[in-house]
């Protein structure tokens, strides 16, 4: 599961559908009261100029208030609420619905290959144990097809118009890319060139998704490897390095819109998101650097639900990234035509999608 992003003592969830079927689902906080409908706020998401469909990314209520004016000039956009009642177990509104699209891994797509693709310039080393890690775990994922026993094993019950999922799953050759980092596209906010990581640290870059997309685009080009619904890359960036959906600050007013991964602003973040590429025919995760125990208040670990970072494996960075790496691609494999383009798959009317609904419950 993607570890949405957890606060202590806050509690709130925020559907923004905007133009290009663009979802941006910001869930927060450990199990507390309902924050009543009248006090929740919304944002207006404007037009990206090239569309996104975001698994979802989490963040805190966002402070920006839909107006009549924003609305108006973003007509084809729609803002729902998912908001916890008492006693519900669910983040969003379920059942999950079809939108009449294609799901992965089918009988006429073939075996899903789910190919790792480690970004570790010489700027950013990543260490080997955190990448043989996940590496391991996509292997055991694959090794395990046709099982009853895990989370995997759930998502047969999802039909599209391409047949059902099948739990097929193959483990591409790890990718190790050592190409350096591109300029910047986010400004990166001063403040949070530290504080960011349990040690202390920050961040020393910041990167975009069109320039996340186009990294995955190149490494699939220059190793041959097929685009289609049958493939997911998983990218993983290093430390150091912050993601961001738009170019521009990351302080704004209406940070919300341009959602980065964890920082100082109040109005942060997301530990990992996936979407369709821009060519329409590439299925892809970004997957930062997980952050946990962070001066920010933030966590993509479980300390906040179990008292502690639970690391089965004694590596609590690569313990940390499996979940959200489970979670992105269970939400692929069942809406993978996330660029507004073609249907889409599976998600239910607040646009929460499957690693959603329980998500810190």
């Amino acid at each position: 599961m993607n570890r949405s992003f957890s606060r202590p003592g806050l509690r709130a969830a925020l559907t923004l559908v905007a133009a290009g079927a663009a979802t941006l689902v910001i869930a927060a906080g450990s199990a507390v009261a309902a924050t009543p409908a009248s006090s929740q706020a919304a944002a207006c998401v404007t037009k990206a100029s090239t569309p996104l469909r975001v698994g979802h990314i989490s963040g805190l209520t966002p402070e920006v208030p839909a107006s009549a004016a924003c609305q108006a000039a973003n007509s084809d956009s729609r803002v729902l609420r998912a908001i916890r009642n008492a006693g519900d177990n669910a983040e969003g509104a379920p059942p999950l619905i079809w939108h009449g699209g294609a799901v992965m891994g089918t009988s006429q797509t073939g075996p899903l290959v789910l190919t790792p693709i480690f970004w570790n310039p010489a700027s950013n080393p990543m260490a080997a144990s955190y990448k043989s890690l996940i590496t391991q775990y996509l292997s055991d994922v694959a090794a395990a097809s046709g099982s009853t026993a895990n989370v995997f094993s759930v998502l047969t019950q999802y039909t599209g118009s391409d047949g059902a999922v099948q739990y097929k799953f193959q483990v591409g050759n790890a990718i190790s890319d050592t190409n350096p980092l591109p300029a910047s596209g986010c400004k990166l906010n001063p403040k949070d060139t530290k504080g960011i990581y349990a040690d202390g640290s920050g961040y020393n870059a910041c990167l975009d998704d069109a320039q996340v997309q186009a990294q995955v685009n190149a490494v699939i080009a220059q190793q041959k490897l097929p685009a289609n619904l049958s493939h997911i890359y998983e990218m993983y960036l290093p430390k150091g390095v912050e993601a961001c959906f738009l170019a521009g600050v990351t302080t704004n007013a209406q940070k919300l819109q341009q959602g980065c991964s964890i920082n100082n602003e109040p109005s942060a973040a997301f530990c990992a998101y996936h979407s369709q590429a821009a060519n329409a025919s590439t299925e892809y995760a970004n997957l930062p650097f997980p952050i946990y125990l962070s001066a920010t208040g933030f966590t993509c670990g479980t300390e906040v639900n179990f008292g502690a970072i639970q690391s089965p494996n004694g590596n609590p960075d690569g313990d940390a990234v499996i979940n959200p790496t489970s979670h992105e691609t269970s939400e692929l494999i069942t809406d993978p035509d996330n660029n507004g383009v073609t249907a889409s798959g599976w998600f239910d009317a607040a646009g929460f999608e499957i690693g959603d609904e329980c998500n810190f419950i």
